[in-house]
């Protein structure tokens, strides 16, 4: 973790608080990825050279987590892209209340080229899956499939919770298994369980607290903010083991809440 990182990510390795298990930066940028379907893509811009120019830009990836763009010719980002390849995309946490700056973001920085011919088929099927609606343009003259090669990533977890992730250990990591449920679960949990919720707050974590809302969830975790006596705080509560389905995952909130309200803190 870079010095920078350190200074803002709380409690350093000092600390005599027991680390929370949690997903590493290069798994959770794979998760947002993955989870997204649009991004903001910034090229050089040919017209005022120095300049980044951003553009709305939908998305496919592969199974290394590359980008795939199907882009027409016409297109100001597509001019840039075959003037200097070097581009970056910014993806963002969907769907964030309250402070956008506290949500989850990352920026992938690579070359952008055009995806090989023996390779077309494969992309194609890839970014049909995730935008049927392209079918209508796909077959276009102008319209063409290019691919983002990763050379570096830098992840933004929220406040505090930054650092750069090498295009190796981005390349190989997975989405977390929960990546496809975590939004109906969250949901169910802070519409109908907020009373779970607060409960395993206070038995696991010790926080007595009068409001909480689940804010993420994975394989090893998640994340809950609270309103206590002393304002809103973020906590992080860890799983007793690691699991890796929607199954799972109800199986072991209700055991957590059952635990809970039996043995307050």
């Amino acid at each position: 973790m870079s010095s920078y990182a350190r200074k803002h990510a709380g409690p350093g390795p000092s600390s005599d608080q027991p680390a929370i298990p949690e997903p590493s930066y290069s798994e959770r940028a794979r998760t947002l990825v993955h989870v997204g379907r649009t991004g903001s893509l910034s090229t050089h811009s040919r017209k005022q050279p120095g300049f980044p120019f951003a553009s709305v830009m939908p998305y496919a990836l592969d199974n290394r987590g590359r980008p795939i763009f199907l882009i027409s010719s016409m297109a100001m980002h597509t001019q840039n892209l075959q003037a200097d390849r070097h581009a970056s995309l910014l993806v963002t946490q969907p769907d964030t209340a309250g402070d956008p700056l506290g949500a989850a973001r990352v920026t992938l920085i690579g070359n952008v080229e055009l995806v090989p011919e023996p390779e077309i088929t494969e992309a194609r099927k890839l970014y049909l899956d995730r935008h049927a609606n392209s079918k209508d343009w796909v077959d276009f003259d102008d319209f063409a499939f290019y691919r983002m090669e990763i050379v570096d990533v830098y992840y933004v977890g929220g406040f505090g919770v930054m650092d750069w992730v090498s295009a190796s250990e981005y390349d190989r990591a997975k989405p977390d298994p929960l990546v496809d449920f975590a939004g109906p679960i969250i949901q169910h949990m802070n519409s109908d369980h907020e009373d779970a919720l607060l409960a395993i707050a206070l038995h696991f974590a010790g926080t007595q607290a009068q409001q909480a809302q689940m804010l993420s969830i994975d394989r090893l975790g998640f994340g809950v903010r609270l309103k206590t006596p002393e304002g809103m705080r973020g906590i992080r509560i860890a799983f007793p083991r690691e699991i890796g389905s929607r199954q799972e995952a109800r199986d072991i909130l209700i055991e957590m809440t059952r635990e809970a309200q039996k043995n307050p803190a």
